[in-house]
């Protein structure tokens, strides 16, 4: 077979799983198997799975085989939104009664200040009040950002696609922990970064594993969730920070800290220990509403210029309309009332979720709104992600997640923040029943 033939085997299997020959969650021969039935080399049926992976169709699993992806599409990019149709355990965005009545007022109260906040075009440090009242906004017990570093963009995967992008050039590497936000793998891939992933324990990003691969090959920078992890919801305790802390200035790294989940948890921030080697990245999308929110990046003072250019040339600086109400909600305390709401809505969840899924492994803290379940050995996380779909109920496989999709543990998030706690009981209970009949009795 010639070299290039591998693409025209590869491009039948794709027309098989676009005509739904081939379902999400399938799972393809071994490529010994597969070479065999198609009278190829060993060598060329690896060729095919591998260009099968780089297309997004499809995903591997150490010890476990290859499977049809249960939302094929590009590799590294975002999945897709969940069908409207679907119960949504996809998305952590929370709506509690109380968020409809603070956009209200918000709106109400901007319209009477008579600010001309629809005509208002600001640059990366929006205002010197709004970088007060932000500073004051993300300070806690020993940690006090300087309002000069303040940097406002449109929301928070904005704000980590900026640090990003002041961090490493297209080629660069950048540390994380193998299992990750997916915004960010997407981010990544767009601005041709490589995402080395680093070795974790339970509580996150071991330290020697950074030292070991900057040593290896040096990083451009590394990026971390310290507290409520996504997608395993583990927060690093003091020491682990202060390891960590040391690690970034021997080597003079930069991490950029994503703390979107803190305010579950109120851990202190790594940023209180190297502030000089943070670069702390928050939002309000979780704590407020993801439809009006700001990104909000406090910067090491010898950084901030280089991430106020990186806001300005991904055009990801803040709308006048959202930066108001985003002081609105800081200075006037809906912020802070609303995530005290939030927690309590979380670990009730948690609760929930705990009960519905017994006799399951989950994994997770119980301040979250996600949770991440291990799928007994009757199951692939692919092919139970597309058979929930097919009984209305959208999550994410662990491939989601993994740097290395072929390393991808055969679990599941769920999201617990969207639906209403009635609906969450009864997707979680059909997700428990769904585990323990096996895919092989699932009946279509």
């Amino acid at each position: 077979m010639r070299a290039a033939d591998y693409r025209s085997v590869a491009d039948a299997i794709a027309a098989d799983i676009a005509a739904g020959r081939l379902r999400p969650g399938a799972r393809l021969p071994p490529q010994r198997d597969f070479a065999y039935a198609r009278g190829i080399a060993v060598s060329t049926a690896s060729r095919v799975y591998a260009e099968l992976a780089r297309r997004g169709l499809v995903t591997g699993e150490v010890g476990r085989g290859t499977y049809v992806r249960s939302d094929p599409g590009q590799a590294g990019l975002l999945r897709p939104e969940p069908p409207a149709a679907a119960l949504d355990l996809q998305r952590t965005h929370s709506r509690l009664p109380e968020q409809e009545a603070v956009l209200s007022e918000t709106l109400a109260a901007l319209a009477r200040s008579g600010a001309e906040i629809g005509f208002s075009q600001y640059g990366p440090a929006g205002t010197p009040r709004a970088q007060a009242v932000a500073a004051g906004f993300l300070a806690r017990e020993g940690y006090a950002p300087d309002p000069a570093d303040i940097l406002f963009t449109g929301n928070g995967r904005q704000a980590l696609a900026a640090a990003l992008a002041a961090l490493a050039a297209p080629g660069e590497r950048i540390g994380c922990e193998p299992l990750t936000y997916p915004g960010v793998k997407g981010i990544a891939a767009r601005l041709g970064i490589t995402l080395i992933p680093l070795a974790m324990d339970a509580e996150g990003v071991c330290p020697e594993a950074l030292l070991q691969a900057h040593r290896a090959t040096p990083l451009s920078g590394v990026y971390l969730q310290p507290t409520l992890h996504n997608p395993l919801g583990a927060t690093m305790g003091p020491a682990r920070r202060a390891a960590l802390a040391e690690v970034l200035d021997r080597t003079g790294l930069i991490a950029i800290e994503d703390a979107v989940y803190s305010f579950l948890a109120e851990a202190p921030p790594l940023a209180n220990l190297v502030p000089h080697r943070v670069i702390f990245v928050d939002s309000l999308s979780k704590r407020v509403m993801p439809a009006l929110t700001v990104g909000l990046i406090a910067a090491p003072p010898a950084l901030t210029d280089r991430l106020a250019a990186s806001v300005r040339q991904g055009a990801w600086t803040v709308l006048g309309l959202s930066l108001a109400a985003g002081m609105h909600w800081m200075a006037g305390g809906s912020a802070a009332a609303l995530a005290e709401a939030k927690r309590h809505d979380a670990a009730a969840r948690q609760a929930l979720a705990r009960a519905a899924l017994a006799d399951l492994r989950v994994v997770g803290d119980p301040q979250a709104y996600h949770l991440w379940l291990e799928l007994p050995e009757t199951w692939r996380a692919e092919a139970y992600a597309a058979a929930a779909l097919r009984q209305g109920i959208a999550l994410l496989p662990a491939s989601a997640f993994a740097v290395h999709p072929g390393h991808a543990p055969n679990a599941v998030r769920l999201a617990l923040a969207s639906p209403s706690r009635a609906d969450l009981d009864g997707a979680l209970r059909s997700l428990r029943r769904l585990a323990f009949a096996g895919d092989d009795q699932v009946v279509e």
